[in-house]
């Protein structure tokens, strides 16, 4: 099929059908010829489909198709469903595809935190290099324990979650280099890591654990998400297997964006630990416990659901009636 005078020749008809479907009101003759050009148009894609699959025409007479339908019917979706669509299939989905790059990140990050804890606990001279003797005290006796009692608890959480929204949002952002991640995981890794072994030098380590514990679990999980989600975008640029690059690339962020819009009210939650559980007068353990059960929660979310979500064939993309039809592949 000629491509080129297929589109010439019907383009008028596509044309009509797109300003029917825009009209503020149609009468009855405008209802019929909507029908009419709805069905033509339908088959004009099933015939580029079979015959010719070109991506972009697909595209176009995918969305205009789709258009046409929701016009001539009057369906619309509750915006309820489409919640629950989004966060009972497309998230859990779109998270466990990216279990892989996550256990990398998770990876990357303990290990720059347990080595510059042990390094800098164990060795003074390169914690004095860092942090000068005076500041390590203070660290260690006040200074840790008072930043999470600074201000009124509701500004301290806002202010929390708003700064931990803007490193994931990075690491979403930015993930397609594969070396923006790779950074922060590292500086976060270094930041806690130092600190943990300033603590420990000065023997209040469990004050370090009680302190971070009961909200940390949740917030560098959405952290480590967010960068291996990032990476999952890099690779799918560097290889993006039997598709073509630009697609495997698209399909990959379209995804992504759904990991870094779910990742908001999850970190909303780490911020609400932060301010109210970590730094309240319940036992130790009681607000450890909590932080945990929040974090495995999560996890259950990630890896249970979202094995359920992706066997039962949603992918956490957009439609393809919105997205366009797949390119054909071989084997």
């Amino acid at each position: 099929m000629d491509t080129d005078a297929f589109i010439a020749v019907n383009r008028p008809q596509w044309d009509r059908l797109g300003e029917l479907t825009r009209a503020r009101s149609l009468d009855a003759a405008g209802i019929d010829e909507l029908i009419s050009l709805y069905q033509e148009v339908s088959t004009h894609l099933s015939t580029v489909r079979s015959t010719n699959p070109d991506p972009a025409l697909i595209s176009r007479l995918s969305l205009l198709v789709h258009r046409a339908r929701l016009r001539i019917t009057g369906a619309r979706t509750p915006l309820w469903k489409h919640a629950r669509t989004f966060f009972w299939e497309d998230l859990p989905s779109a998270l466990y595809q990216s279990r892989g790059a996550v256990l990398l990140s998770a990876v990357i990050f303990l290990v720059a935190a347990v080595a510059t804890g042990v390094y800098f606990g164990l060795d003074a001279t390169a914690r004095e290099l860092v942090v000068p003797e005076a500041q390590q005290r203070s660290l260690a006796q006040r200074d840790f324990v008072a930043y999470y009692f600074e201000g009124e608890a509701s500004g301290f959480a806002a202010r929390v979650w708003t700064n931990n929204a803007w490193i994931t949002v990075q690491a979403v952002v930015f993930g397609v280099t594969g070396i923006w991640p790779v950074i922060m995981l590292l500086q976060n890794g270094l930041n806690i890591g130092l600190s943990a072994g300033v603590l420990a030098a000065y023997g209040g380590l469990d004050t370090f654990f009680v302190f971070i514990l009961p909200h940390g679990l949740l917030e560098v999980t959405c952290v480590v998400v967010g960068a291996g989600a990032g990476l999952r975008t890099f690779w799918a640029w560097v290889r993006p297997g039997a598709l073509p690059r630009l697609w495997c690339l698209s399909r990959a962020a379209r995804t992504l964006v759904t990991v870094a819009i779910g990742l908001v009210p999850v970190l909303l939650v780490a911020g609400f630990l932060e301010a109210f559980v970590t730094p309240s007068s319940l036992p130790p353990a009681l607000r450890i416990g909590i932080g945990a059960v929040a974090w495995l929660a999560f996890l259950a979310f990630m890896l249970v659901r979202g094995r359920q979500a992706f066997r039962a064939g949603i992918s956490g993309d957009l439609d393809e009636e919105l997205v366009g039809a797949r390119v054909a592949t071989a084997g």
